[in-house]
């Protein structure tokens, strides 16, 4: 069956204690602490770091071995990866407009993609199964839209899009359009957390009922689900990039 923790949390947590001391009872309340535990970091933030740190290991060595002429296996799985993103943000926000996001896009697919996986190893925990991780994806994708339509299209004309296409309806449109966007933000946590818990926790049962059967097909539809909520999060963040700028094409 599954562990708790990954196999990094207690010697962080170790490490941060021995130099800073023990965190205190105000500290830990708000952290969600359970009685007993004594930390710095929870498990979910050290396994996002170290995603953050998996990435820059993979991609930074590429980038200094960038070549036109003789390319490593690692850059052209890499550019196809690039050329996909650009192609489906064309199709999605719209031609000439989408690349100008792809850097963050990008950022994003990798990064949940690679988080979602370490469901694969045992002695690692995905920190997408955890909502502050889900959530705190979803509020920074909120922000990004709503500041790209402000920036796209001036304060004032984006705000003027809530109050709907006839003025009299504005007083009921305005607050079905501000629950609407932050419902966006529920949506968005919710889905890929609620999947990627059950992915682990159903991963967890059948290795624990069939150890030496179910690891493999089980890791290659780890691989799938991991890709499929990846897509589902950067589509849906796409395509609310696409309303908050589509105003100004037309």
């Amino acid at each position: 069956m599954g562990h708790e923790v990954s196999f990094l949390y207690h010697p962080v947590n170790n490490l941060l204690i021995s130099l800073f001391g023990a965190p205190s009872q105000k500290y830990l309340a708000m952290m969600g602490a359970k009685p007993g535990q004594v930390f710095w970091l929870p498990d979910h933030v050290i396994m996002a770091a170290l995603a953050v740190v998996v990435i820059a290991a993979i991609v930074i060595p590429v980038k200094r071995h960038l070549s036109v002429e003789s390319p490593s296996h690692l850059q052209q799985s890499l550019e196809l990866v690039l050329s996909g993103l650009s192609s489906l943000l064309d199709d999605v926000i719209g031609q000439g407009l989408g690349q100008a996001f792809l850097p963050f896009i990008g950022a994003l697919a990798v990064f949940i993609f690679t988080c979602n996986i370490f469901d694969l190893f045992y002695f690692l925990q995905p920190p997408t199964d955890n909502p502050s991780t889900t959530f705190a994806l979803s509020i920074t994708a909120f922000i990004f839209y709503n500041v790209v339509g402000i920036r796209k299209q001036g304060l004032f004309h984006y705000l003027r899009e809530f109050a709907g296409p006839v003025v009299f309806l504005a007083p009921l449109m305005v607050p079905i359009e501000i629950i609407s966007h932050l419902a966006r933000i529920l949506s968005l946590a919710l889905r890929l957390f609620g999947n990627i818990l059950g992915e682990h926790t159903a991963t967890d049962i059948f290795i624990g009922l069939f150890p030496f059967v179910i690891p493999w097909p089980m890791m290659g539809l780890g691989i799938f689900g991991s890709l499929i909520q990846a897509f589902i999060f950067i589509m849906l963040t796409m395509a609310y990039i696409q309303g908050a700028v589509v105003v100004e094409e037309e």
